[in-house]
């Protein structure tokens, strides 16, 4: 009976996920199991997994059925007394379990570990990283504002959680690690592991309709959550949906720059500020208003090269992020 079980859904990731099984086979703790989900892949996925050669490994092939099927097929396979998920393009650190165990060993009430995530492109270039925050304990109220625990490969998690909550919900085709993450902090208590541990790959693609597919199933995880929210944390509601607005908005503007992307970031800054006019005194919405305003009155060809110059002092608006989240509570909504 291996100690954690890691899941990795796999979609047509031919092209990095030997790299992200290697970083969970030099993990500093090896008593687990790697179990690799294919779910409908097209590409070489599914014959570079059965090459690899490790006892630890067990692969399963299914037929496509989105990203949070996988992880529920995945944890239907689990053996272990912890689970983490890992996807198909990220890395970890070494120590990345190691760490996470020993907080969730020292801690038995709590059920879920999580560390800092640093943003690496395609090639896995470091492009910026996740500014610290400190929660701990009960993190639902912050949770519920804004989604901390940044990707899918952050958490370790303790089984006993996992089954008090169930499977994530399949119908979010997209956040719905969100979803699950306030799912569990409705019930376990949250430690961290103050490191960044975890690379996201940010990889280029139709950014359009994914933004679009972002909006709306952050809206329906959002919708979800505040139905079983208790009363005393249902004024964080616009809030929460302004955050989500200003991050679409920053999406528009940092991922594309053609008068479209322009239009659409306007709107959402917009409705963002009518949810919640308080945002306007935050630093990172005042630069994210300048940024639209600029971008809005260049041509493409400069509003573009503007976009890539902002795009590199980025991590200054997490870190006035994570000072933002930590005055939840500290202020009347």
């Amino acid at each position: 009976m291996p100690v954690i079980s890691v899941i990795i859904p796999v979609y047509n990731a031919e092209q990095t996920i030997l790299e992200t099984v290697k970083s969970v086979q030099q993990q500093t703790f090896s008593d687990l199991e790697i179990i690799l989900v294919d779910d409908g892949s097209s590409d070489k996925s599914v014959e570079l997994l059965k090459g690899i050669v490790d006892e630890r490994v067990k692969v399963f092939v299914y037929e496509n059925g989105g990203a949070a099927v996988a992880r529920n097929r995945g944890l239907a396979h689990a053996k272990g007394e912890f689970i983490a998920f890992i996807d198909a393009d990220d890395l970890w650190t070494p120590d990345k379990l190691e760490l996470q165990l020993a907080e969730l060993q020292k801690h038995p009430e709590a059920g879920v570990a999580y560390s800092w995530t640093s943003f690496i492109d395609e090639k896995g270039k470091l492009l910026y990283v996740q500014q610290p925050v400190y929660f701990e304990g009960n993190v639902y109220p912050q949770l519920l504002v804004s989604n901390f625990l940044v990707c899918g490969s952050i958490p370790l998690i303790r089984k006993q959680a996992i089954e008090s909550v169930g499977e994530l919900d399949p119908e979010l085709k997209s956040t719905h690690d969100w979803d699950y993450w306030l799912r569990l902090a409705a019930k376990w208590s949250y430690v961290l592991v103050p490191q960044h541990q975890i690379f996201y790959r940010q990889v280029p693609g139709s950014i359009s309709s994914k933004i679009e597919v972002r909006e709306k199933y952050n809206l329906m995880a959002l919708e979800k959550a505040f139905q079983t929210a208790p009363s005393e944390l249902q004024s964080l509601k616009n809030q929460s949906l302004a955050n989500v607005y200003q991050h679409l908005a920053d999406l528009y503007l940092t991922r594309k720059a053609d008068p479209d992307a322009v239009k659409q970031a306007g709107y959402k800054l917009k409705t963002a500020v009518r949810l919640y006019p308080k945002m306007l005194l935050n630093s990172s919405a005042q630069r994210l208003l300048l940024k639209w305003l600029v971008m809005r009155s260049l041509s493409p060809k400069f509003a573009n090269y503007f976009r890539q110059i902002s795009t590199k002092f980025r991590d200054f608006r997490y870190q006035r992020w994570s000072k933002n989240l930590a005055n939840i509570g500290k202020e009347t909504p």
